[in-house]
């Protein structure tokens, strides 16, 4: 892996791996600042998508089409949907989905992508076991997990709406963005992996936790991030 994508939906997310790195060349395109440069020795372009599935996905694939990105890690926040996963935890993608994708009425699965040859889209195996490694050892009071991801174009704050989601998908966290960046990375068969750092729980409390541990979060996910490209 020559050169790597890292994408972050918001500032917090990217702003201190931006600070962190040597920044050779910064472009802007579609309304993101594409920062190239060197990351703990690794090639890297950092990048704030925005919010949400279409600007995540129009980041991927700027990334692979511009900058010729060999591998995608996507990093940033989520809500747990299991039990066994607290907030400062970490969850590394063994597959991603669309949960709000609704194609029922023509004879798929919920969830499934019509015309799509896979229900889910699943990460770069070697990528994401070596991330798992990395966060044991540069997160050691936290847990982390290898599980689903799974996206929609909402902020999960409903105990009814998490226990729907958790039923149907099985998923271990939920966030606004990992679904488009797998699909895309998927359609030009880019090695991906999701990283999340638990900020809430997904429920009726999800409002009063993010933003408290929101900060906790983000740092775990520098953490193992940095971590990553040392061992990479």
């Amino acid at each position: 892996m020559n050169k790597i994508g890292i994408i972050g939906a918001m500032n917090v997310e990217v702003e201190k791996l931006k600070n962190d790195m040597n920044i050779k060349n910064i472009r802007k395109k579609a309304g993101m600042e594409f920062c190239e440069g060197e990351l703990k020795g690794k090639e890297v372009v950092v990048v704030r998508s925005g919010v949400g599935k279409v600007n995540a996905a129009v980041c991927t694939q700027i990334l692979i089409d511009l900058f010729d990105v060999d591998a995608v890690i996507n990093t940033g926040i989520a809500g747990s949907l299991n039990p066994a996963i607290d907030i400062g935890d970490i969850v590394i993608s063994t597959d991603v989905l669309h949960h709000d994708m609704d194609a029922v009425n023509f004879g798929y699965p919920l969830g499934q992508i019509p015309q799509m040859d896979v229900f889910s889209f699943p990460a770069d195996e070697t990528l994401a076991q070596k991330a798992k490694n990395v966060c044991e050892q540069v997160n050691p009071e936290i847990k982390v997990f290898r599980g689903r991801v799974v996206s929609g174009d909402q902020f999960i704050a409903d105990k009814a709406v998490k226990d729907r989601i958790v039923q149907n998908f099985q998923g271990y966290c939920t966030e606004m963005e990992g679904a488009a960046i797998a699909q895309t990375s998927y359609l030009n068969q880019i090695p991906f992996i999701i990283v999340r750092a638990i900020s809430d729980k997904a429920d009726d409390s999800a409002a009063m936790d993010y933003p408290t541990f929101e900060k906790k979060a983000v740092e775990h996910s520098v953490n193992l991030i940095e971590g990553l490209m040392e061992a990479l």
